[in-house]
Parts: C-alpha cells; sequence; structure tokens
C-alpha cells in the first residue's frame, strides 16, 4: 500500500491530473472532494476519452473537469483486508487501483502494481523456504 497517495480534487481541471498522473509515472488518481473524503478515480482511459471528448465537441481540455470524467463507482478496501480479497476484488471489477479508507478517511491506495509485487515476495519466499 502507498501511504499518503497522490490525489486530485474533482474539480480540477483535467489537464492538470494528466500532468500529474504523467509525471508521476501513475496508472490514476484517488478523486477526493472538499473534506478529502474519496469520491470516485480518474485512469488514463478516462484521461483519454476527456481529452477526446473535448477535442471531438470542438472544445479545448482546459476547460474540462476531473469530475466529469472520474469513474463514481469506487470501490474501496480497508488495512485490514487481505492481499488475496484485494487481488480478487481488482479482477472482478477490473479496477487496478483500491482506495484505502480507515474509518473513512483516505489513509492509502493499493494498486495492480503493488498486489503483483507482494505475490511475486510471497512466491519467492516460498520457493526459498521449499528449498531448504
Amino acid at each position: 500500500m502507498r501511504r499518503n497517495p497522490l490525489t486530485i480534487h474533482m474539480d480540477a481541471n483535467l489537464v492538470q491530473a494528466i500532468e500529474t498522473i504523467v509525471e508521476y509515472k501513475l496508472t490514476g488518481l484517488t478523486v477526493t472532494d472538499d473534506d478529502g473524503n474519496a469520491v470516485g478515480i480518474l485512469s488514463e482511459l478516462d484521461c483519454i476519452q476527456g481529452v477526446l471528448t473535448a477535442l471531438y465537441n470542438e472544445g479545448d481540455p482546459e476547460h474540462a473537469l476531473v469530475r466529469d470524467f472520474m469513474s463514481t463507482d469506487l470501490t474501496t478496501c480497508a488495512p485490514t483486508d487481505g492481499i488475496v480479497e484485494v487481488a480478487q476484488s481488482m479482477l472482478d471489477t477490473r479496477q487496478r487501483r483500491r482506495p484505502v479508507l480507515e474509518n473513512g478517511k483516505l489513509v492509502g491506495q493499493v494498486s495492480s502494481s503493488n498486489i503483483l509485487w507482494a505475490l511475486m515476495e510471497h512466491s519467492r519466499r516460498k520457493l526459498f523456504n521449499a528449498r531448504k
């Protein structure tokens, strides 16, 4: 889990979100409201859709807002959730990231990369212990 993940406010400009995603090499951002509550996810694909929609409508992506393209179908997890449970949930929903909430507050984010790394480490340890 990545503690204190980068987030973007729902009223932020879509271009600002894209710049953050590209600069930090992310696949998406947790979207927050005025109180810092997680209210959605903005993926790379959501950003592409936003830019294409703006261009198609002869608009300017600079005027597009995160709130208009984020997914509000928010699936979260808790710090105590097991890795297998979170991984299966990601597979079931085809979503690559999970905001981690504790007492309703955002405390981190788990990405599919985090899950993949943890599963590989588990496999390596298991293999190493079997060779002993």
